[in-house]
């Protein structure tokens, strides 16, 4: 049955409503950063550079590297443009534009998507300007409250215990990425467990003029432990993306993978004087391994 105008929204052009991209502007591997200004932090590495688009915060431009096909994207902040972002990517190669309807089982494409951002430490071993990969995304949004997620034993363990420390009224949710990503892309980074955050601020512990209700919040997350078979589970880093990433990206049948450049650490205090030269080693990096 095609699918309601309503809700599949596209634009006169037959571009895609949020990113205005259209089924060819789509490599098979797509780089994802937060900043729209961190785009051309990747193109200019690029060989060519073959489309620019720019609307709202998402700025896309599609290129070629050492003779592969690249898309980049920006993102803007927090699981709600995630939630835009993933739905979109999904529907520009697994939905048929014309009849409106999704493609069969056999005809669905698995998108590769790499997500490179700056994360503040959690862990006093975690170091200042050091890259980390992401092994599992713990959501403290409400995102995952709308979507039929599967999760693990051991991932609704680590939520469960989560819910229980921080006394929250809701069971956040926990993800682990893409294994084939972390494997090829993550050789000598740190590997982590990234707790994304609703915000910037109270929900990351910082005080500006309004108290916390949870007063010794970042002590809770770096305190965090959880052990099972499988090893103890520990809370590296935090950001505001990662975990909508991972559940999407499961959900809709995509390798996701999220990259950290470490541009704080909150245990000691520190916030990185270079943290664009952090930035754009992991981007490079990053291009090379792809």
């Amino acid at each position: 049955m095609p699918i309601p105008a309503s809700e599949l929204i596209l634009n006169r052009d037959g571009s895609i409503y949020h990113l205005n991209l259209l089924p060819d502007h789509l490599s098979d591997t797509i780089i994802t950063v937060g900043d729209p200004e961190r785009v051309p932090m990747v193109s200019q590495h690029f060989d060519s550079i073959e489309t620019q688009i720019h609307k709202r915060e998402f700025v896309t431009h599609v290129g070629n590297y050492m003779g592969k096909r690249i898309t980049v994207i920006s993102t803007g902040m927090g699981t709600d443009n995630i939630d835009i972002l993933l739905n979109e990517l999904d529907a520009l190669v697994n939905i048929d534009f014309v009849t409106r309807e999704p493609r069969s089982l056999e005809e669905r494409i698995a998108l590769r998507i790499v997500r490179i951002g700056t994360s503040g430490a959690l862990q006093e071993d975690v170091p200042l300007g050091s890259h980390l990969v992401s092994e599992h995304g713990v959501g403290l949004d409400s995102l995952m409250q709308f979507y039929p997620l599967v999760e693990t034993g051991l991932e609704v363990e680590v939520a469960t215990g989560i819910q229980q420390a921080l006394q929250l009224g809701y069971r956040p949710y926990c993800v682990r990425g893409s294994d084939l990503l972390r494997e090829q892309l993550g050789a000598g980074m740190v590997v982590g467990n990234t707790l994304t955050c609703p915000g910037f601020y109270g929900p990351q512990g910082r005080v500006l003029r309004l108290d916390l209700r949870l007063p010794d919040l970042i002590q809770q997350f770096q305190n965090f432990r959880h052990h099972s078979a499988e090893g103890e589970f520990r809370l590296t880093n935090f950001e505001m993306e990662t975990a909508g990433y991972y559940a999407l990206g499961r959900m809709l049948g995509h390798e996701v993978v999220s990259l950290n450049a470490i541009v704080a650490n909150r245990a000691t205090g520190e916030f990185a004087t270079n943290s664009e030269v952090v930035i754009n080693d992991l981007i490079t990096q990053t291009l090379n391994r792809l």
